[in-house]
C-alpha cells in the first residue's frame, strides 16, 4: 500500500509515548514504506523512567533498518537532495508544536518537517502535549489550518486531572499517512477518549 514511498518518522521529547509510536513505524515499513528515522536532541540525550535515550535510539534504528538522522545538517538534504513523500512526527511535543507553528527550526525533526514542507509534501503530526487546550491551542489551530499539515486523530487523555492535555491515537498513524499522501485529513480528527479504533 505504501510500496516505494519514502517516509520520515520523527521523534521529539514525549518519552512516555515512544512505546506507542514505535510499533507504528514498524507497521509503515510492513506496508512497504522506506522509513527515514529522525530524532530530536532531547530524545537522543534524555534518560527517563521510560528508558534511556541511547536505548530508544537502538530500538528505532533496528526497527527502521537504518541509522537515525541526529543533526540539523543531516536533515537538511531531505529537502532538495533526498526528498520524502511524507514526514511523520510522532510524538510532537507542545514545545516543538509551538516552534513548528512559528517557523522555528532548531532540531533535526523540525528541519525534516521544514524540508518536506518546502517540497509541498505532507507532514503528519501526532501530538502529545499537556497544553494543547492552553496557550498552545493557538499554535495547534494554526497548524490545522496550514497547507500540507495533517493530524493523527487526537483526544484529551485525562480530562479530570489534565484538562489541557491532548494526545494522538498512535495506532491511527498508518491510516493518517495513507490519507495525507492522497491529500486528505483522516477523520474524525478530534475524537472521544479511548475511541481510536475504527469499525
Amino acid at each position: 500500500m505504501l510500496k516505494g514511498k519514502r517516509i520520515g518518522f520523527g521523534f521529539t521529547g514525549s518519552h512516555c509515548t515512544y512505546h506507542l509510536a514505535l510499533p507504528q513505524l514498524i507497521k509503515l515499513k510492513e506496508l512497504g514504506a522506506e522509513i527515514v528515522p529522525v530524532v530530536s536532541h532531547t530524545m537522543q540525550t534524555t534518560n527517563t523512567r521510560f528508558g534511556e535515550g541511547e536505548e530508544w535510539l537502538e530500538k528505532i534504528e533496528k526497527a527502521a533498518g537504518r541509522t537515525c538522522i541526529k543533526s540539523i545538517a543531516e536533515a537538511e538534504p531531505l529537502g532538495p537532495v533526498e526528498p520524502l513523500d511524507c514526514m511523520v512526527i510522532a510524538p510532537l511535543t507542545g514545545n516543538s508544536l509551538a516552534k513548528l507553528a512559528n517557523a522555528l527550526t532548531d532540531s533535526p525533526v523540525l528541519m525534516a518537517a521544514k524540508a518536506t514542507m518546502r517540497n509541498h509534501k505532507p507532514v503528519v503530526i501526532a501530538i502529545s502535549t499537556n497544553d494543547g487546550l492552553g496557550l498552545n491551542g493557538m499554535n495547534l489551530m494554526k497548524l490545522m489550518a496550514a497547507k500540507n499539515m495533517y493530524f493523527v486523530p487526537f483526544s484529551q487523555d485525562d480530562p479530570d486531572q489534565k484538562p489541557n492535555s491532548l494526545v494522538a491515537h498512535m495506532d491511527e498513524i498508518p491510516d493518517s499517512v495513507i490519507h495525507a499522501i492522497n491529500g486528505k485529513q483522516y477523520q474524525p480528527v478530534i475524537t472521544l477518549r479511548h475511541s481510536s479504533k475504527r469499525d
